[in-house]
């Protein structure tokens, strides 16, 4: 018997994320490649390998540096011609700006100007490119390096006939230990392996085949994982996800995945994200605008499952579970209705006044599994509301806790890493607005008014005394526009945060 196509495309998903052959070099040697990439920065003399290639093809970056030509502000790119013999064919020299002590800055900036370089050469055919932009940043920045050649490779162009990212055969780079590749390596992959999950159409990503990739993914991690079919669901009382799938013709799944890191009996770190395969609104239905880029509601839970990936492969020492809740939010006779009281896995109680806000009644099941595991601190992520979106724009997550140690915590590793967040209030006054009259509580607060905020508190009414943090991550998680240094689309954020996060406890 054939196999499906779909079928198919589920056994090789995780090896059609692009990777090149990745190895190391030392500083200033006369490497052939294809192409070079060296920066410049203010104030700084010439890299070892951007200085052995200037003297190789006569000078021409130190003058055109003196002349005005080149510039070294931050982004800035020039390509030049390479050696009439030996070493490189073309040269990219890009702007590092103004380089400064605090290598934690760094590290955003070394990720994005590398993969910003790389991505403005892929649109042609090279073999090789020689990377040498580590010989101008501090070592404890070097896997950003990695990580960013890799991020550059990988975009939604993923279903056209003719390349638009032409991957190399090899990278090396200058400047870099085995360690920091290794790293920078997993961390790439790991980013890419969440923009893949979110870029991917609703027809290859629905509950089934994301768990399977989830399934796949946990095998070749060492990961233990269960996958709660429909019948699981309402043999656990899961009725929130089952109602919220209830629409669809392909039923819902909620996935654990544990990661036994550190010490036997310490309590795990708990990551719980949103996965909305497709979300239509439901009855509440979107207008088709607004339904466009709707195969981007799951990426809270592509992004928790990019996180498992990069800290089992990196061996981290700490126990951790992932709690997934999966579903399509669909129209047809079985879908779930406004008006409706669902009594969730918990006991409490939801009245559902709107079919389009049902990240939150997905989670209110996903939360309440993920706490009885008794958590020492738990973490969701979800592309939740529009209105965090008019609060903080696309680039910031909204960040709402229970426990400020935590958001503490997962503030720093943000700005460690270069990945925004932003508090937002979470006043006793704010409960009101989602109690109900007839149940618990309501799935949507009062009016437009504070939905970010009425969001998170729908949440904490399922979290119990957990130290919790919520992160709102609608508008940084997908984009319609390309910039420099990545295409448009999923952008893989919050997976290095996350990491840093788990390792620093």
């Amino acid at each position: 018997m054939s196999e499906s196509s779909s079928q198919s495309q589920r056994k090789s998903f995780l090896g059609q994320l692009p990777l090149p052959s990745l190895r190391t070099a030392n500083p200033g040697v006369d490497e052939p490649s294809d192409v070079a990439i060296v920066g410049v920065s203010e104030g700084a003399s010439l890299s070892p390998t951007a200085a052995l290639i200037d003297q190789q093809i006569g000078g021409a970056i130190a003058r055109l540096l003196k002349a005005g030509k080149l510039s070294a502000d931050e982004g800035e790119t020039m390509l030049l011609a390479g050696p009439a013999e030996g070493g490189p064919k073309l040269v990219l020299v890009i702007g590092l700006g103004q380089l400064i002590s605090d290598s934690q800055a760094n590290r955003e900036l070394a990720f994005r100007l590398t993969s910003q370089a790389i991505r403005g050469l892929v649109g042609k055919s090279h073999e090789t490119f020689f990377v040498a932009l580590a010989e101008s940043f501090d070592a404890s920045t070097h896997d950003m390096v990695v990580a960013g050649a890799l991020y550059a490779l990988e975009g939604q162009s993923i279903y056209r006939t003719k390349a638009v990212i032409n991957v190399p055969q090899t990278i090396v780079f200058s400047a870099v230990d085995q360690d920091a590749v290794k790293r920078g390596e997993t961390l790439g992959q790991s980013v890419n392996l969440a923009r893949r999950l979110i870029n991917e159409p609703a027809s290859a990503i629905y509950p089934e085949s994301f768990a399977d990739i989830i399934s796949e993914l946990s095998v070749e991690n060492g990961i233990d994982c269960q996958v709660w079919d429909e019948t699981k669901l309402a043999e656990e009382n899961c009725r929130s996800i089952l109602a919220v799938g209830g629409g669809s013709e392909r039923p819902p799944r909620l996935v654990i995945m544990r990661y036994n890191g550190g010490k036997q009996g310490d309590a795990p770190i708990a990551l719980v994200g949103k996965g909305v395969t497709f979300d239509s609104g439901g009855l509440s239905l979107k207008p088709s605008d607004g339904m466009v880029d709707m195969k981007c509601d799951m990426g809270g839970a592509a992004t928790v499952v990019a996180t498992m990936n990069a800290i089992a492969k990196l061996g981290v020492k700490r126990n951790v579970v992932a709690v997934c809740g999966l579903a399509e939010n669909m129209v047809s006779g079985s879908s779930y209705k406004l008006g409706d009281v669902i009594k969730t896995r918990s006991g409490k109680t939801i009245e559902i006044l709107n079919t389009d806000a049902e990240g939150r009644v997905v989670l209110a099941d996903a939360l309440n599994v993920a706490i009885s595991f008794e958590p020492s601190a738990m973490v969701d992520l979800a592309t939740l509301t529009g209105a965090c979106m008019v609060a903080l724009g696309n680039e910031v997550a909204g960040l709402m806790a229970n426990d400020q140690t935590v958001a503490d915590q997962i503030t720093a590793a943000a700005e460690a890493e270069g990945e925004l967040v932003w508090p937002l209030p979470m006043h006793s006054l704010y409960d009101e607005k989602v109690k109900s009259k007839v149940a618990d509580i309501k799935n949507v607060g009062e009016g437009r008014w504070g939905g970010a905020i009425t969001a998170a508190k729908f949440l904490e009414n399922f979290v119990e005394s957990t130290p919790w943090v919520h992160l709102d991550i609608a508008g940084p998680a997908f984009s319609d526009s390309p910039k420099p240094h990545r295409d448009a689309g999923a952008t893989g954020v919050y997976v290095k945060t996350l990491v840093r996060w788990i390792e620093s406890l």
